[in-house]
């Protein structure tokens, strides 16, 4: 019950990402969503940080992705 719980907020919490202005903060988000996420599935939490950090700070790199 409570992984379920976290992992609602987790992806509700996800949405906001988007609204960040620049790499480092979309990475930041990105390496606390991924250790939340690894945290959940009994994962290591540094490999989720460093999968989810990169993949965040490389949102919005292709043209046309973000306003």
């Amino acid at each position: 019950m409570q992984k379920s719980i976290i992992a609602v907020a987790l992806l509700s919490v996800m949405g906001l990402a988007g609204c960040m202005q620049d790499p480092l903060s979309r990475g930041a988000a990105g390496a606390v969503a991924g250790a939340a996420v690894a945290d959940i599935t009994d994962s290591n939490l540094a490999t989720g940080a460093v999968i989810g950090g990169l993949a965040g700070a490389a949102s919005c790199t292709l043209p046309g992705q973000c306003y």
